[in-house]
């Protein structure tokens, strides 16, 4: 009995975990991001009025106005630091902001490990993740959920003999790496699921169970298997 409770009590905490850690990163990045731009804008001191250097201590009416001015830098500095990395030498500056990041012990590990997820939702979010699966991997009678990454009607189809797929299986805690299947489509399970569901559960090791409602792109046409309503087969819809 108290190995059982303690099992359930690690696995709530485990599930708890996964659901406070990006709420708390996320808070935490905010609140130093907006006391690093706080901070630098007391360097502007110098230029400014005597009321708004009184109220960058807290004194006098205009003390909001000076928190309003360094949320709104903070603002200022996250959109551009997003329009230079769309741009080559800006994707280059940050690719060797993170070889230095990466080079410092301890840090590089936390920083990995939180670009690597920020990365996975990243794909999803731009479509690099067309459908979730389920496939028999890696042998059969075991499953692993996928994602459908292209369709073929290339060499791959003429040499497997059937219309094939690629199917991503990622690999859990980190979805950023795994296995690249080449799938004949009538052996890839359409899943009503949607891809930020199946990352949080890849991402949790499975203590998230997936909601099983209806993907961002509707529902997918496939027939589902029998006693399962949330599983399709055969062939998959038509991009």
């Amino acid at each position: 009995m108290r190995k059982t409770l303690m099992t359930r009590l690690r696995a709530d905490f485990l599930a708890g975990l996964a659901v406070v850690m990006p709420v708390a990163l996320s808070l935490a990045v905010v609140v130093w991001l907006f006391g690093t731009v706080a901070n630098f804008t007391n360097t502007l001191l110098f230029f400014l009025p005597r009321s708004l250097t009184h109220a960058q201590g807290g004194e006098g009416p205009m003390f909001w106005h000076w928190q309003v001015v360094a949320l709104l830098l903070a603002v200022a500095l996250v959109i551009g630091v997003g329009r230079i990395t769309r741009h080559y030498v800006g994707r280059r500056l940050i690719a060797w902001v993170d070889q230095v990041i990466l080079s410092v012990p301890i840090l590089n590990k936390i920083y990995s490990v939180i670009k690597q997820v920020n990365d996975a939702f990243s794909m999803g979010k731009k479509g690099a993740f067309q459908t979730v699966v389920l496939v028999e991997f890696p042998r059969p009678g075991l499953y692993a959920i996928g994602f459908i990454t292209g369709e073929h009607e290339t060499i791959l189809d003429r040499a497997v003999g059937d219309r094939t797929v690629s199917v991503f299986i990622p690999t859990t805690p980190n979805p950023t790496s795994g296995f690249l299947l080449v799938a004949p489509e009538s052996q890839v399970r359409p899943l009503r699921m949607s891809v930020a569901d199946a990352v949080r559960f890849i991402v949790s090791v499975g203590s998230i169970s997936p909601a099983g409602g209806m993907p961002a792109g509707g529902m997918l046409p496939s027939r589902p298997a029998e006693g399962d309503a949330s599983v399709g087969t055969g062939p998959l819809p038509p991009p």
